[in-house]
């Protein structure tokens, strides 16, 4: 399972920024499930950051955002989070794809 956060920042708050952003990635990567992560920022828009994590399944990252470090790390940097939906299925050739279905109430 792939988890893309996209956040905008001022260009004046990007350092301490991404020391949070670093510091929750830290937090999320402690929990068991995790595969791997990345923070990144825009080339064209030096304003649009991101945060890539890859989970075993969306269990271990709902569950990962249960725990307390991550509570307490990573939940008040993802809020700062732009509000789209960000839980990706893998997609690759020769894997079946989940039911399209909405899996929210909006």
């Amino acid at each position: 399972m792939l988890v893309v956060n996209r956040f905008r920042v001022p260009t004046a708050e990007a350092e301490a920024f991404r020391a949070d952003l670093l510091a929750a990635r830290g937090a999320l990567a402690a929990r068991p499930g995790y595969v791997a992560g990345q923070v990144g920022r825009n080339v064209d828009d030096p304003e649009l950051w991101t945060l890539v994590t890859t989970w075993e399944n969306v269990g271990a990252y709902r569950r990962a955002l249960s725990s307390y470090d991550v509570k307490l790390t990573a939940v008040p940097v993802l809020g700062r989070a732009i509000e789209e939906p960000s839980a990706y299925e893998p997609a690759d050739a020769g894997t079946d794809l989940n039911v399209a279905d909405v899996r929210s109430l909006g």
